[in-house]
């Protein structure tokens, strides 16, 4: 039965305190108050626009000089690359999903490549060279002159991620990376976009923002012709 596949819970206990009972008959304490995970959703949704507030006064220039040289490196037949750890992992494929696949339009499938997919790829390099030198290894073998490199990293600190942007400029590939307030710690990058937040969650969703933006401005450049 479904119902005995899910686990059920239930409040056991006298008035001031709370059991939460799971199917498995495992007790988890806990303290019970029903405003807390609305005021945590508060929380995080006016935290989340405070830092929405401060890229929206601060981050334009930047953000479009990105969409221009994302679609200057396509129109002259370069191709993107891009690659980060975790969550920042998982954008860098969403954004060459969208770029292979389409935004919101269907429109031609776009030159991009996402170096954090490829299990063989990835544990060969991890096990033979280092995970440091996960995405400088690909990088080297896969980039060209007049492509555009997009490297992902919360902190600004990751050591795969600052080498990749390093063998990407050595390639002659035009370097951006995402980052958080702190900049890049190490290295540099022809296009820095640092969200003003030392948040990881924050800096992560204002990334996501920040490819959807790019995206947006390609499709445009396709739509018009330009691309």
């Amino acid at each position: 039965m479904v119902a005995a596949a899910v686990a059920e819970s239930r409040i056991r206990g006298g008035a001031g305190a709370a059991v939460r009972w799971l199917r498995t008959g495992v007790a988890s304490p806990q303290s019970y108050n029903p405003r807390m995970t609305a005021q945590r959703f508060a929380d995080h949704f006016q935290a989340h626009q405070k830092v929405i507030d401060a890229c929206i006064a601060s981050l334009g220039p930047a953000s479009d000089a990105v969409a221009s040289a994302l679609i200057g490196c396509i129109s002259s037949g370069g191709k993107i690359l891009a690659f980060g750890n975790g969550g920042s992992a998982t954008q860098a494929s969403h954004l060459v999903e969208e770029l292979i696949g389409r935004f919101k339009e269907t429109r031609r499938s776009l030159p991009a490549v996402s170096l954090v997919g490829d299990s063989g790829v990835i544990t060969c390099i991890a096990n033979d060279f280092g995970y440091g030198a996960l995405f400088e290894r690909q990088v080297e073998g896969l980039a060209q002159r007049g492509d555009a490199v997009v490297g992902i990293t919360t902190s600004g600190r990751s050591e795969n991620v600052l080498r990749g942007l390093e063998a990407a400029k050595k390639k002659g590939a035009t370097t951006i990376v995402l980052c958080g307030k702190h900049g890049l710690m190490a290295g540099d990058a022809d296009h820095v976009v640092a969200v003003p937040s030392d948040e990881g969650a924050h800096i992560q969703e204002v990334h996501l923002m920040l490819l959807h933006v790019w995206c947006a401005a390609i499709d445009a450049a396709v739509t018009t012709g330009a691309l």
